[in-house]
């Protein structure tokens, strides 16, 4: 044996023992893998029990107001969803409180998935496409609408200050009260109704098959648009409820004055006209100058006092100032057309989006005195981005 083999020796078994050591790692990735799938797990189950929570009030309520109804079914029709999909659709809180409607004419705008507010503020609302936009009662958030995909329209809420969550989900239509206290819709042709109270449905009424789908709430009953022919009728969502007779001449509707008389786009012989109906949607008088564009864009002021519709007058199309009073001078065109929807933040201002995205607001004094109306650009609108106006209820 050299001087050098007994090194070597004691160097190999040193190393040899290193090796068999294992050793610590600084972080365990198994473990770290583990506890973030656990972690996922309790959340997709707290999810899970909430929407089913929900659920189960929706189909006691449900049964509630069926019972005794052979042939109806008592499930509601609501999609939820797979709870890890909407629990995934959450945001983070937004606005505290939707402030009151200023009354210069002012208004919020949703753009590309963001509420703007009047003062320029941007909270963005985890949400899709919204094609309409309105406050709930007594500062409580916004209801909004989503546009219509492949899957349906999406009903969602938004909270002051907390989440947007999915009420309703994968629907032909939804149409909501001027409030925001009730919702109609249509589901695998069939028509449904149910109050929003604390940011659930309840009261759940399901009505029978129906070719037609729900426009807007008048009072304790709801206006439909017939299917496959044209007009209207009523339909009142309760147990058992029918639709009623339809009237066929009524093509859209505008809006309701306060003494609950709708105004609407009338069939009368040839030509389109506008036309004051009676109860039983039978016109109670008729106008058929101008000539309302067929598209139903178009809104009655708070006191019933103005019509602004799109429509065309002297050859020309555009937003068209009506009163339904018949003391002003004659109608006149005002602004340019209409592309979408249009409200009212007093019975002075009236605003809308036109056809570039420009924000357009008009008192009915100064459009008839012949100044011109006020338009804006908004931020982020263009490239296919609409923005969309907020309405609705009085913030209380």
């Amino acid at each position: 044996m050299t001087h050098d083999e007994p090194l070597e020796q004691a160097l190999r078994e040193t190393l040899a023992q290193r090796v068999a050591v294992p050793h610590r790692l600084p972080v365990d990735p198994a473990g770290t893998a583990l506890g973030r799938a656990r972690r996922a797990r309790r959340r997709r189950t707290a999810a899970g029990l909430a929407l089913a929570g929900v659920a189960t009030a929706l189909l006691t309520g449900g049964m509630t107001q069926l019972a005794g109804q052979a042939g109806r079914p008592t499930t509601p029709t609501v999609v939820l969803g797979d709870p890890r999909e909407v629990a995934s659709l959450s945001a983070g809180p937004v606005a505290p409180a939707p402030p009151q409607t200023p009354a210069d004419g002012g208004v919020d705008l949703i753009v590309a998935g963001a509420l703007v507010t009047v003062a320029g503020q941007r909270y963005d609302l985890g949400v899709g496409p919204v094609e309409r936009a309105q406050r709930l009662p007594e500062h409580g958030g916004w209801l909004l609408t989503g546009a219509v995909t492949a899957a349906g329209r999406t009903l969602w809420m938004v909270p002051a200050g907390g989440e947007s969550r999915a009420l309703l989900a994968g629907v032909d239509e939804i149409a909501l009260s001027p409030d925001g206290r009730q919702v109609a819709w249509r589901d695998d042709g069939r028509l449904f109704a149910a109050g929003i109270v604390a940011g659930q449905l309840v009261a759940f009424v399901a009505g029978p098959p129906a070719d037609a789908v729900p426009v807007r709430f008048v009072g304790d009953r709801v206006l439909l648009r017939s299917g496959s022919v044209s007009g209207h009728r009523w339909w009142r969502p309760t147990p058992g409820g029918s639709p009623g007779p339809v009237a066929p001449d009524v093509l859209d509707v505008y809006g309701t004055r306060p003494d609950g008389r709708l105004v609407a786009r009338v069939r009368a012989g040839a030509r389109n006209c506008l036309a004051v109906l009676d109860p039983d949607l039978t016109p109670a008088t008729t106008r058929c100058a101008p000539t309302p564009a067929a598209d139903g864009r178009g809104v009655v002021s708070p006191d019933g006092r103005w019509l602004l519709v799109n429509g065309r007058l002297a050859g020309a199309d555009g937003a068209v100032l009506v009163d339904l009073a018949g003391t002003a001078p004659p109608s006149r065109t005002v602004g340019p057309v209409i592309d979408g929807v249009v409200t009212w933040t007093d019975t002075r201002t009236a605003a809308y989006v036109d056809r570039d995205g420009a924000l357009v607001r008009l008192r009915p004094d100064e459009a008839l005195a012949g100044q011109p109306t006020s338009s804006t650009p908004v931020a982020g609108a263009g490239d296919g981005v609409r923005p969309v106006l907020v309405t609705g209820a009085d913030p209380g």
